[in-house]
């Protein structure tokens, strides 16, 4: 550290002349700066006609370019996807993908098991052999996603283009602790009220997985399609972007063409009601450093006008008995001598013999 031309030495030993600590900081997760993106602003996109096969993107209808999530579909079986001879199809790929990355090693063969025993959806033992995975944009969740803040409201068709149903998510963080991963920690997708209130315990049916720190969410294809069918496109029929019969999340058991089944979770954000909520989080680190003067110290400056003459004498008479110097600026720099920070005081300090001083830096970055 270096004031008015001098150096002092910190001890950066935490406790000591250093304090840090952690603060996790929220804001909104849009790259229009809100919370919230509602159904009549979510659009459709793709980078090109190649990425279809593997995901869909979900963008702001005012600045489309920008992808705020991607959509993915993906199955053990390889349905909506065309499937050759010797091949894996795009869909077995993401499967595949999704659980590599976000399994233990020893749970990546036996996938996901999402679907709870008790529920009314098709899957009552095994893994659910088929999900939807919404993950999103690395710059607009920062550190991680903020968990017990996001929803997600879906709305769609109980039988083709017949009924409606609509289905809120959240995690359920604020009443369980969460599991614990190879990437963090990880906790259950529940539905909840409009309100955001989660269900009771005993009806509670878990929809999918929630990854923070990853930024993704699992979700369960037959959990969703037990609440929220749709119509069952029957062979190689292509789900079509905002049809009234494909929006629901019954599938076609096809292995015959890309079917596009993404786009069904983008179909059900399409009706009045739907929206996707979302808060990114950060963690910021503040350090203070607490420069510490004595009252022998920083009384005389190494700026040329403070002296005169071949000898370098006080300029001034008066400050012979009682020099005095005024603070201005603290610069910290590192062991190698190099300036990492400055600070300017909002009031130069007025520093002599008489006098201590003690000036807290604090960084946050």
């Amino acid at each position: 550290m270096a004031i008015a031309g001098g150096n002092i030495i910190l001890d950066s030993t935490e406790g000591m002349d250093k304090i840090s600590q952690t603060e996790k900081v929220t804001s909104p997760y849009f790259s229009d700066g809100a919370t919230t993106l509602n159904a009549a602003n979510i659009v459709s996109s793709s980078l090109s006609d190649t990425n279809e096969t593997y995901f869909f993107g979900i963008s702001n209808n005012g600045t489309a370019t920008t992808e705020e999530f991607n959509i993915a579909f993906g199955s053990t079986n390889g349905y909506g996807s065309l499937k050759e001879t010797n091949t894996k199809a795009e869909t077995e790929a993401i499967y595949k993908q999704y659980a590599g990355l976000l399994l233990a090693p020893t749970e990546v063969t036996g996938g996901f098991i999402i679907s709870s025993p008790a529920s009314t959806s098709q899957v009552v033992t095994g893994k659910d052999q088929e999900i939807y995975v919404l993950s999103s944009r690395r710059s607009n969740m920062k550190d991680r996603l903020n968990k017990g803040t996001w929803e997600i409201a879906l709305s769609g068709s109980l039988v083709t283009g017949k009924g409606n149903k609509r289905l809120h998510l959240k995690d359920d963080s604020s009443t369980t602790t969460p599991t614990a991963t190879p990437v963090g920690d990880r906790y259950n997708v529940v539905s909840c009220s409009t309100a955001g209130v989660i269900q009771r315990a005993a009806t509670i049916t878990n929809y999918g997985y929630f990854y923070p720190d990853m930024g993704v969410i699992v979700l369960s294809q037959a959990e969703l399609s037990g609440s929220i069918p749709g119509s069952k496109a029957s062979g190689s029929q292509v789900v079509v972007f905002d049809d009234a019969d494909h929006k629901g999340f019954e599938i076609a058991e096809t292995t015959t063409a890309n079917t596009k089944q993404a786009l069904r979770f983008i179909n059900c954000l399409q009706p009045t009601g739907a929206k996707l909520t979302f808060r990114d989080e950060e963690d910021q680190v503040s350090a203070q450093y607490f420069c510490r003067v004595r009252s022998g110290q920083m009384n005389f400056s190494n700026n040329p006008t403070f002296v005169s003459g071949s000898l370098n004498e006080l300029r001034n008479d008066k400050m012979r008995s009682n020099p005095q110097t005024f603070i201005s600026s603290v610069q910290l720099y590192n062991t190698s001598g190099e300036m990492v920070a400055v600070g300017n005081l909002s009031t130069p300090l007025k520093k002599n013999f008489q006098s201590e001083a003690t000036i807290k830096v604090k960084l946050t970055y």
